[in-house]
């Protein structure tokens, strides 16, 4: 469980949370509720996401399900630390579009006893780690892996497949170009693509 020093004498502990898994899996759904629990603890927060994210507002973060809270678009995850200042909890969402600094930004936060919880994706389509979300996973003293039902058996799934031929490592999509699957249909999904 989660130790959250909600008093006003409680000591600053900073850690890192990480929520990861496939698309459709509820990370941003459950980033939200954290932040929301620690804003009912009337703890100060901020929440970033990278600005490329503009999918369903260019400034709030929304989940899937249409669940919202405000949050500050930021370039790249240097700009965290100039805006997060005095701030007792940081959520980031999407950590995966952010740059290879980000692990040390939210360790460098952690270290200033900032409680980090950072949601986002672990594999990208070809189903291989995602930017810099492995080093962040381990470095983090909390690691939550949420799972998605998969489209073709309805397993869990912890992939987040293609379903269109662009194979740009980013492509900002919904159902019309993702589908969560099992690691069973995920594999032969890849054998039935076309090569390239």
């Amino acid at each position: 469980m989660f130790l959250e020093h909600t008093g006003p004498n409680s000591p600053r502990k900073g850690w890192i949370e990480v929520i990861c898994g496939s698309m459709f899996s509820g990370k941003t759904e459950e980033l939200i509720r954290r932040l929301r629990r620690a804003e009912y603890a009337k703890q100060r927060v901020e929440i970033f996401k990278p600005g490329v994210d503009t999918r369903y507002d260019a400034v709030d973060v929304v989940s899937h399900v249409g669940t919202s809270i405000r949050s500050t678009p930021v370039p790249s995850s240097s700009n965290l630390l100039l805006l997060a200042g005095n701030i007792q909890v940081v959520g980031i969402d999407e950590a995966q579009f952010f740059d290879a600094g980000l692990p040390q930004v939210c360790d460098q936060l952690a270290n200033q006893g900032v409680r980090v919880i950072i949601a986002g994706l672990d594999m990208d389509f070809q189903g291989r780690p995602f930017g810099p979300m492995p080093q962040l996973m381990a470095i983090a003293e909390y690691v939550t892996k949420v799972h998605a039902i998969c489209m073709h058996c309805g397993g869990l799934a912890s992939y987040s497949h293609r379903t269109t031929a662009n194979k740009d490592l980013v492509l900002l999509g919904e159902t019309d170009n993702y589908e969560p699957l099992c690691r069973s249909c995920f594999v032969h999904a890849l054998q039935q693509a076309p090569s390239a």
